[in-house]
């Protein structure tokens, strides 16, 4: 069996109005949320937590439906990502240098709803996205 490399992050909800708006994150034309590797030793969801800081300076998370998470396929060399949903009130995020890449990690970030969201992500990307939105609304995604 070959090594699958577990990557995990956070699908990042905040309130508008009565509109949920997802943090989608983008590096190049591929928009994503918030993830990365989980090292040797690491909670995978410690692991989410310090890609989300690291990632957009967001350090308040509350994880109010609890930590159930959803995983995607294997792709790549082998990798999954888990994610977990939080919500958070602060609007502002910040792309902060990546100390290992010497410029910031992504190109923009952008507050989607969840339509304009399921336009921008990959097949892989939109089934978390449709779990996420199930999750926090309690409604089924047709």
């Amino acid at each position: 069996m070959e090594h699958t490399i577990l990557s995990a992050g956070v699908v990042v909800v905040r309130r508008e109005g009565d509109v949920w708006k997802y943090l989608l994150l983008r590096a190049y034309n591929y928009w994503d949320f918030s993830k990365g590797i989980v090292e040797a030793g690491e909670d995978p969801l410690e692991a989410a937590c310090r890609e989300v800081e690291e990632e957009t300076g967001l350090r308040e998370l509350t994880f109010r439906w609890g930590h159930g998470f959803s995983e995607t396929e294997p792709y790549g060399q082998g990798k999954i990502a888990r994610y977990y949903v939080a919500e958070t009130r602060q609007e502002t995020i910040i792309l902060p240098v990546s100390p290992e890449l010497g410029h910031p990690e992504h190109h923009e970030y952008r507050w989607a709803s969840y339509q304009e969201a399921r336009g921008l992500v990959v097949p892989r990307v939109a089934r978390i996205l449709d779990w996420a939105h199930t999750f926090i609304s309690g409604k089924t995604v047709e």
